[in-house]
């Protein structure tokens, strides 16, 4: 068995739509996975965006410029979000978006950008597991059963928690990972067996004098050591 695969299930918040336009990230959330199961590593940073907060991207989010404004910048991050991700590949919901700003944002920072071999699109995923049905994190969530009551606004690390459980889905883990649950000892019911025991009592002898007597004159006409001398105590 080769050693365990690690993914990194990851979601951003900005301040718009287009990095090239001046938009900035200001949240990163990234969730853990070996052997596609959370392991309980994760990153998460607000970024100070070095801009003011659109109300279109505060309606969405809920962060202030205000609240940022003490959060570390991009380049101060870059180096333990990169070491974070190692070379693993990352799971993202519409990965275009946030790839986009990602890379944008490392760029400026001097960094290596995020290769597109390495990322895995839940969305394009969705589309292809469920066509022509709505694909968005709530609606699968919904789809799934996941319970997602606690996302009022979007957050990176929430809907990156809930990304996680989706992808298993997706990807029909969760009953790979049912097969790994160790299962619980049970009892179980045996058929009855039959039990071998002394009798209280000896059977009856059946045989008398007479046919012992020709027995024995059998016997000695066959000659030689025989096994029923040994049952006849002789």
């Amino acid at each position: 068995m080769g050693p365990p695969m690690r993914e990194i299930v990851l979601d951003t918040e900005t301040t718009g739509l287009d990095p090239t336009t001046g938009d900035r990230l200001v949240e990163i959330g990234c969730v853990a996975l070996e052997n596609s199961i959370p392991d309980g590593d994760t990153f998460h940073v607000y970024l100070n965006p070095e801009r003011d907060m659109p109300n279109e991207a505060f309606q969405i989010h809920g962060l202030s410029y205000e609240f940022l404004s003490d959060k570390p910048k991009f380049h101060e991050v870059a180096e333990s979000f990169l070491n974070f991700i190692s070379d693993s590949n990352l799971i993202i919901h519409n990965a275009e978006f946030d790839i986009r700003f990602l890379n944008h944002e490392l760029a400026q920072a001097g960094k290596p950008i995020i290769e597109k071999h390495r990322v895995v699109d839940t969305l394009a995923l969705a589309r292809k597991k469920h066509p022509g049905s709505p694909n968005s994190l709530d609606a699968l969530c919904s789809r799934y059963r996941i319970d997602n009551s606690r996302r009022t606004k979007h957050g990176a690390l929430l809907d990156s928690e809930l990304l996680a459980e989706v992808y298993l889905e997706l990807i029909g883990g969760r009953q790979t990972v049912f097969t790994l649950k160790q299962e619980q000892p049970r009892e179980v019911e045996l058929a009855p067996v039959a039990i071998l025991a002394e009798r209280p009592d000896e059977l009856p002898q059946r045989l008398n004098a007479d046919s012992i007597a020709k027995h024995r004159k059998l016997q000695d006409g066959i000659g030689g050591r025989l096994v029923w001398n040994k049952y006849m105590g002789e």
